[in-house]
């Protein structure tokens, strides 16, 4: 992802942000998919779906993410994050199983990585 655009709502139930990525194999670069805010509960739980996407995502439709916190002991909080995502085509769904467990896992456990960073950095993080 390099950058959103028409995200001045985000955040919000409802809400969209266009995502622009580089180029890759599959994409020129440019306009790659739109996110949207399915449900919100303020430090509590989100839930985000992507899709339109702009080049072949192996058959992949959307994907919808879920986020849910929960306090633990003094000073930590349980993060439990999961994506499911949706395809049509069975003749993929062997190609959909190795991206999910091979390159998906492994993206999204590093997004994670970069959340902890952000904490502790104690870099402000907040949606109106």
């Amino acid at each position: 992802m390099t950058h959103c655009t028409d995200d001045e709502q985000w955040g919000q139930p409802g809400s969209t942000k266009k995502v622009f990525v580089e180029k890759s194999l599959t994409h020129q670069g440019g306009f790659g998919s739109v996110d949207r805010v399915v449900s919100r509960i303020e430090n509590t739980y989100w839930k985000i779906e992507v899709s339109d996407f702009q080049a072949w995502m192996l058959g992949f439709y959307k994907f919808v993410g879920e986020w849910r916190t929960t306090p633990a002991e003094q000073g930590r909080i349980l993060v439990d994050y999961t994506y499911t995502l949706y395809a049509r085509n069975p003749i993929l769904y062997p190609l959909n199983w190795l991206f999910a467990k091979l390159f998906w896992k492994r993206y999204m456990n590093q997004v994670l990585e970069n959340i902890r960073r952000m904490i502790d950095a104690q870099e402000p993080y907040c949606y109106p």
